[in-house]
């Protein structure tokens, strides 16, 4: 596959599984919490869910760079910048969640 096709899929999926614990009530989007309608996911797991979701997206990315050619090493300061640079993706999906004006 192309490389730069490579690159935007997983731009593209660190967009989604960003936002993903933001925009619904369930577990990874899978598995009901809750029977109840007015449930509110707490914050801890939206957060463990962010964090799982970083690791994963890391692992396919890894995967990608692996079938691509050589994986290469990678110190700390690689994850801390992509960290927070899904921590920055994560931001509309925060906004729409709990800094949107409610009309009811």
């Amino acid at each position: 596959m192309n490389v730069s096709l490579l690159s935007w899929c997983v731009i593209l999926l660190a967009v989604l599984a960003a936002n993903l614990p933001f925009v619904n009530q369930q577990l990874f989007a899978l598995i009901p919490l809750s029977k109840s309608a007015a449930y509110r996911k707490p914050v801890w797991v939206r957060l463990l869910e962010l964090i799982v979701l970083y690791f994963l997206v890391g692992a396919i990315a890894r995967f990608f760079e692996a079938n691509i050619g050589n994986a290469f090493a990678q110190g700390w300061e690689f994850y801390a910048v992509t960290a927070c640079l899904f921590l920055v993706l994560a931001y509309p999906g925060y906004v729409l969640r709990y800094l949107r004006k409610s009309h009811a």
